[in-house]
């Protein structure tokens, strides 16, 4: 089990076996004797299913399919879920979750997925539910892992990390930052990267695991509450929105050449890069390691770019290891490059803006719409790269307006509408008492 283990050996943890406070009425809590410490666990041992580990609190941990019912039957009626995951990737291709925290107003629990029988389709159940809103933080990866095993995504979402950013804590907030702002709590994270699949858990991993969803409760009471009030739900949405598309879970080794970021477009190239690129997400995902475990990056770059013709010549290659040609991995490659001669290269969607762009972008003007865009996002309270990323600066500065996103619904209002004053001259930056201020010119 996650926690009997752990806690059955007073002389490692000799504070977690407590006299019950009626029995010692005024005293410090006090080591015991060896019979009594045993005698302590037995009783821990055979409570705590029922009443949940007892240490600094309550701590209820659910490690049978009835249980996660149970638990799931609590909460369906919760207005909503703040949720987290643990996991481990270091050697597998799939993320392997080791836990599920859950909390909701009074109710906090972590549940067990490597428990012998467990089954999470309660838990699914509770995510699909489309009255429960359900918080995460910087909750990519967590999707990721509910969508791998459970084929579903959050909806309706609050992602915190996303929410922060347009309400003045700045870009890529950090949990902890937000739960000392808005909880007044800190956050112990040195358990971060400890094996999270190693049973028995210890009990700074479990602390850590559950205060990851108990404070984020209150950090999404209060984000929520600001978003109402400042009315900026549909600041987020955009966002949100791209967090949720099923296309950003759907590991499809017809795309996996993506990933690569090739500089070259020629078709050759590209055609070959596609198929040995589909090659290693297939095989990666089947026998489920890492990418760079079957064929590193730059391997696929160099098959790509010189497509070998056979086995030797396949063994040439720099980081191909001897003997992998004569593999049945080695025999599928080389089929696969084979079959690339006479395949059409992927499609590459052009850059919207390289038609249309008529001239190359002043650096002058660029950091000039980058103060700009720092500025109004300050008095704003919003992070810069939600209003305009690198691109929408370029062509704003080479006046190539054309689809645009900050040119449009409340970017335009916080920033476009004066980047393109600007740009006209009709706006102008200066320094006022060592400040950059934006001026209004007269005509």
């Amino acid at each position: 089990m996650i926690w009997e283990r752990s806690y059955q050996a007073p002389a490692v943890a000799p504070s977690i076996v407590r006299m019950p406070p009626a029995d010692r009425p005024g005293c410090a809590p006090r080591r015991q004797p060896r019979k009594v410490q045993q005698s302590a666990a037995r009783v821990i041992k055979a409570g705590a299913a029922r009443k949940g580990i007892r240490y600094h609190r309550r701590m209820r941990i659910v490690e049978t399919t009835a249980g996660l019912k149970e638990l799931a039957k609590e909460l369906e009626g919760a207005p909503y879920l703040a949720l987290d995951t643990e996991f481990m990737r270091d050697s597998t291709y799939w993320p392997k979750l080791c836990l599920l925290q859950i909390a909701a107003p009074g109710v906090e629990a972590i549940v067990d997925p490597l428990a012998d029988g467990i089954e999470l389709a309660p838990f699914f159940k509770l995510v699909r539910n489309p009255k429960i809103v359900k918080v995460l933080h910087a909750g990519r990866q967590d999707i990721e892992i509910f969508w791998h095993k459970g084929r579903v995504i959050p909806d309706p979402l609050f992602d915190t990390q996303i929410v922060a950013m347009v309400c003045g804590f700045g870009e890529a907030t950090s949990y902890e930052t937000l739960a000392r702002k808005l909880a007044h709590a800190d956050v112990d994270k040195s358990a971060r990267f400890t094996d999270w699949a190693r049973r028995p858990l210890t009990k700074r991993q479990l602390e850590y695991a559950l205060a990851d969803v108990t404070h984020l409760r209150t950090i999404y009471e209060a984000l929520a509450a600001q978003l109402a009030r400042t009315k900026r739900e549909s600041w987020v949405a955009e966002e949100i929105a791209a967090l949720k598309s099923e296309e950003l879970y759907a590991l499809d080794p017809a795309h996996a050449w993506k990933r690569l970021r090739p500089r070259s477009s020629n078709k050759r190239f590209l055609a070959a890069l596609a198929a040995v690129a589909a090659w290693r997400e297939r095989e990666a995902q089947a026998r489920d390691v890492p990418r760079n475990r079957v064929l590193k990056d730059e391997v696929l770059l160099e098959l790509a770019a010189s497509p070998p013709e056979n086995g030797e010549a396949l063994e040439r290659i720099r980081s191909v290891p001897k003997g992998f040609a004569a593999s049945r991995m080695g025999r599928d490659l080389l089929g696969a490059i084979a079959a690339a001669k006479n395949a059409p290269p992927p499609e590459i969607p052009e850059a919207p803006d390289r038609k249309r762009r008529r001239r190359e972008s002043s650096p002058a003007a660029v950091d000039l719409l980058k103060t700009l865009l720092r500025l109004r996002a300050e008095e704003a309270g919003v992070a810069p790269r939600l209003i305009a990323n690198a691109d929408d600066i370029e062509r704003l500065a080479a006046g190539d307006d054309q689809g645009v996103p900050a040119l449009s619904g409340w970017r335009n209002e916080v920033f476009g509408k004066d980047a393109v004053a600007l740009r006209n001259g009709q706006l102008a930056i200066a320094l006022e008492n060592g400040e950059a201020v934006v001026v209004e010119l007269e005509d």
